[in-house]
């Protein structure tokens, strides 16, 4: 008798037992598949943000390779106006040197010493070949100069129009990284950012 109101008294024990095991499995099983999908989430943000930190990086270095355009722009420029003005100088001189030799030559070409005169003639076809060859090497100088001028001015026309669309695309993609950070932070429960980016408003 003692046994079976033994029995009888322990007969819901097992039942408990069953769906106490029961509940912790379900629990055990909710609380891995939230930590699960958490961490799938996290990588997921995470993939985000080096993306977004990669655009960041890209519009940086657009951005300082159109400085760079633009400073070499500008440096071909002032190196072609100061060959210009070189040349221009160097003209001048040749054509009153030209001038000066040619002036004294002609006059000895109406000397009445005849070898004296056929020198001063054959002096003027050196000095007339001298003057087209010292012309020839300005114009090629001219050239370059130009040439240079004009790989300047595209230089500086391209670096200002890439800084333009470097500058508004740097302007979107750190917005962006912005919103990738917070959202990052938030979902890893990162209260780090947070607490400093109120510092800095400060």
């Amino acid at each position: 008798m003692v046994f079976e109101s033994l029995v009888q008294a322990f007969r819901p024990f097992p039942i408990l037992a069953i769906l106490l095991i029961s509940f912790i499995t379900t629990l055990i099983v909710t609380l891995v598949y939230k930590w699960t999908t958490k961490q799938a989430e996290l990588k997921k943000l995470e993939t985000s943000l080096e993306a977004a930190k990669a655009k960041v990086a890209l519009n940086e270095q657009q951005l300082a390779k159109s400085d760079s355009l633009i400073t070499l722009g500008t440096q071909m420029l002032a190196e072609a106006k100061t060959e210009n003005k070189a040349i221009e100088t160097d003209r001048k001189k040749l054509d009153k040197d030209k001038a000066g030799s040619q002036k004294s030559l002609t006059k000895l070409t109406t000397s009445k010493d005849k070898d004296e005169s056929v020198k001063a003639r054959a002096d003027l076809k050196a000095l007339d070949l001298q003057y087209k060859s010292d012309l020839k090497a300005l114009s090629t100088r001219l050239k370059d100069a130009t040439k240079k001028m004009s790989t300047g001015n595209a230089n500086l026309a391209k670096g200002k129009a890439g800084k333009k669309n470097a500058q508004d695309a740097l302007k979107i993609s750190r917005k962006s990284l912005e919103i990738a950070q917070e959202k990052y932070d938030n979902a890893n429960g990162s209260t780090e950012n947070a607490t400093s980016k109120v510092k800095k408003k400060k």
